[in-house]
């Protein structure tokens, strides 16, 4: 009886975290990356609309509050990557085809491209959960993770976008 009221209060109370609408807009960051100077790392801009949805959210600097607004800027930067990735991936399958042609005995671009994808992915996942294991099993283990995510989606999606016009 006692895990049935314990379960009980475990889902009244999650179902009331969740009901609550937690405001986010991706407006910081883009209005930080609009305004990045010469010789100014776009890296300062990660991490701006996760802290400004802490800020704007009553409850945001508790740990299901970051977690969340962490989160909505991690969707943001994976969605940005996604994105970038297939471009730059199909600007080297245009590069790979000239060489081709030309006779030129080069590596694909392309394939490279994808197994660099494939090993920072696996790098990212280890990173993160590297980084949980610092927090002790403690609750900041969760909003961690996905900070550490958030940054390294980020990095890696700015890496691409750089990469962009190169070829």
């Amino acid at each position: 009886m006692k895990r049935l009221l314990v379960s009980g209060f475990v889902l009244a109370c999650g179902a009331q975290v969740n009901a609550q609408e937690v405001v986010y807009t991706r407006a910081a960051t883009e209005a930080c990356l609009a305004n990045i100077v010469e010789d100014q790392n776009p890296d300062t801009c990660i991490g701006v609309s996760a802290l400004a949805c802490m800020e704007a959210n009553e409850g945001g600097m508790s740990t299901v509050g970051m977690g969340d607004c962490l989160n909505r800027e991690l969707e943001y930067w994976d969605a940005r990557l996604n994105d970038i990735y297939h471009r730059v991936r199909a600007a080297a399958k245009a590069t790979d085809t000239e060489m081709e042609e030309i006779g030129a005995s080069v590596a694909s671009q392309a394939d490279a491209m994808r197994d660099m994808q494939r090993a920072w992915i696996a790098y990212r996942d280890a990173t993160c959960e590297y980084e949980r294991t610092m927090w002790g099993g403690g609750t900041g283990g969760g909003p961690a993770t996905v900070a550490c995510h958030m940054k390294l989606t980020a990095e890696q999606a700015l890496y691409f976008e750089a990469q962009e016009g190169v070829n």
